[in-house]
């Protein structure tokens, strides 16, 4: 724990959301699903009624909207990152909101949820716990199945369509593509849930969540003919396959380009890149970002992983706001993370391991404050960590936490077979 503030109270028991506040949530949603002129999709849903746990999908804000159009008249509560809370606690805990520090094994959200569930109450999650850096399914924890077990609700799948494509993360500007789709299916009956093992169940939900916004948007031949449509992507693609450059990507308007060998891809309306010179390695941005991964994989492998830089940090530690920790030291390497730095005249030191973090959580030019951020959690503070200097992407910060957690689980797996 960093400095003496306050504390969100995560104990605090969900509340069912206030009935006054429902068409509210209406009036904000049903617009925007006309406006984008979405399609929702129900299968297999017949007597299901709440108690229910609802997985979704994240790509953007527009993610709530669609969602609350889909349970419709239902009302939910909604697991929700301290973040979302910022100044508006009140409000969203009025609201049904259930508040989490992200990639944190919080036993009090599974309470939480728990006690939603005793209520009769729909309980939405977003497993994926960030919004997806290029339109296709993030990792998911191995927890899902445990909790699922303990929930002993059915669980209903919301998978969305169209949603990067129409506000991409990396984005400057949101687009307004229209003919959006959503899937709401029944996954699993509240009897499959204690009939399965939690890897089972681990099992079905990954191969529920996987989704291609960039592969649908091509087939179904929607396109985005903003000049601007291609800037902000090279925070994702970060490294030149022409000549593997690292950070030397950049983007303008409905250009990716690589300013250490000089090669351009055209973004055409259809999402697809295209080299304006020679071969195109990636046509499907996609593959691209796990080409990306694959070489963090291979240099974590090697054990030659490393990153360290300078940062400006900010603690989360209530929903009143920011807490300025002034400048530390970030270390990123083959041990996880080490964040140094002093408040007070204090000096203060704290470590993630490999295996406490399967994913983390990133920002690009993070409410436009000092830039890109890592946001890292203990179950008392939210810290968002801003690295200061030339030569880092916050991307593949990203992708190396999630491929130390794979490579600390597979030899701690071998190490129990010997």
């Amino acid at each position: 724990m960093i400095g003496n503030f306050k504390r969100f109270d995560m104990s605090k028991k969900p509340t069912s959301q206030r009935r006054f506040l429902t068409p509210i949530t209406w009036a904000i949603s049903f617009p925007s699903k006309w406006r984008h002129r979405s399609k929702i999709e129900k299968h297999g849903l017949e007597g299901i009624k709440p108690p229910y746990l609802l997985l979704c999908n994240h790509n953007c804000f527009l993610d709530f909207k669609i969602m609350t159009a889909a349970i419709f008249p239902r009302r939910a509560n909604y697991v929700v990152a301290i973040d979302g809370f910022i100044k508006r606690e009140w409000l969203l805990r009025n609201a049904g909101g259930i508040g989490v520090r992200k990639f944190t094994n919080a036993a009090q959200l599974v309470r939480n949820m728990v006690y939603a569930k005793n209520k009769g109450n729909i309980i939405v999650l977003y497993p994926e716990a960030r919004y997806s850096l290029c339109g296709a399914q993030a990792v998911l924890p191995d927890s899902i199945g445990k909790f699922v077990r303990l929930l002993d609700i059915p669980v209903v799948m919301l998978l969305m369509h169209g949603h990067h494509i129409t506000a991409p993360f990396w984005g400057t500007k949101a687009r307004k593509l229209q003919s959006l789709r959503a899937e709401m299916k029944l996954l699993l009956t509240q009897e499959q849930t204690q009939q399965l093992t939690p890897a089972e169940i681990n099992e079905k939900v990954r191969a529920s969540f996987v989704y291609d916004d960039f592969a649908w948007q091509k087939a179904n031949n929607l396109h985005v003919n903003s000049r601007d449509r291609a800037e902000g992507l090279h925070k994702v693609l970060y490294q030149c396959p022409h000549c593997r450059t690292e950070y030397k990507m950049e983007s303008a308007k409905h250009e990716l380009f690589c300013t250490s060998c000089g090669k351009r891809w055209e973004m055409t309306t259809l999402g697809e890149l295209r080299a304006e010179g020679g071969e195109t390695e990636f046509s499907h941005i996609p593959d691209w970002y796990e080409w990306e991964r694959e070489n963090v994989r291979a240099e974590v492998e090697r054990g030659e992983y490393s990153f360290f830089a300078k940062a400006h940090v900010d603690s989360l530690p209530n929903a009143r706001g920011f807490i300025d920790l002034g400048e530390a030291e970030l270390t990123h390497n083959m041990e996880g993370f080490t964040l140094r730095g002093k408040l007070g005249g204090e000096a203060y030191e704290k470590r993630w391991k490999p295996r406490e973090l399967y994913s983390c959580h990133i920002e690009y030019n993070y409410l436009k404050k000092h830039g890109d951020c890592i946001d890292l959690n203990t179950i008392t503070d939210t810290l968002y960590i801003y690295p200061e200097g030339e030569g880092i992407s916050v991307t593949k910060i990203a992708l190396a936490t999630e491929e130390l957690y794979k490579n600390a689980t597979a030899e701690r797996e071998a190490a129990k077979s010997n």
